[in-house]
């Protein structure tokens, strides 16, 4: 199971390619409202989600976390008592958190980045405390994987894909999706 937080000025793209490529590759994705089931986007958008961040169940079949970015959207998430708990949870699990865009900024508050290679949006930098900041698109250290921002998005759900699945699943996804980029 991978739960994919959207708190209302959430990034669309950085919320709906991931949950895109990872349904596409069979793995099961449940959206997660922050405060509601109706998340309003940073672009107006409005989403209904699977199911709110208080039926969130953290065991064992969690292999994931997904927080996109987006503002206020990542303050939102980093505000959530329950998307704080999946963060825990997932790291002392040892189980994949994601973040994209400002949410990096959510794992380098905690100190959860501290030494480790990541990226974010640029402005972001100093948030992510003793991290060794690359500036790659995607970057995946441990279980923790960053990206830069929307432009990124689907190279994002593919390494989503590929950490859960496989790099085979991915690579054949990218094809179909006609992601030129992926493997260079």
């Amino acid at each position: 199971m991978v739960y994919v937080f959207l708190a209302n000025g959430f990034e669309e793209m950085e919320a709906i390619a991931p949950i895109d490529c990872l349904r596409r590759a069979g793995v099961e994705v449940m959206s997660v409202g922050v405060g509601s089931k109706e998340i309003t986007a940073s672009h107006g958008i409005k989403f209904t989600t699977d199911i709110t961040a208080n039926e969130i169940k953290l065991n064992d079949n969690l292999q994931m976390v997904v927080l996109p970015g987006g503002m206020p959207g990542a303050d939102n998430l980093e505000n959530c008592p329950e998307v704080q708990a999946a963060i825990d949870y997932c790291s002392e699990s040892n189980k994949y958190v994601a973040a994209i865009c400002a949410a990096p900024k959510i794992l380098g508050h905690k100190g959860l980045l501290e030494g480790r290679y990541c990226t974010c949006f640029p402005g972001y930098e100093k948030a992510l405390k003793n991290a060794r900041f690359n500036g790659k698109p995607v970057v995946v250290d441990g279980s923790f994987i960053t990206a830069r921002g929307a432009g990124v998005s689907i190279s994002f759900g593919l390494k989503l894909v590929e950490v859960l699945v496989s790099k085979e699943k991915a690579a054949s996804l990218a094809a179909s999706l006609q992601c030129r980029d992926y493997n260079e």
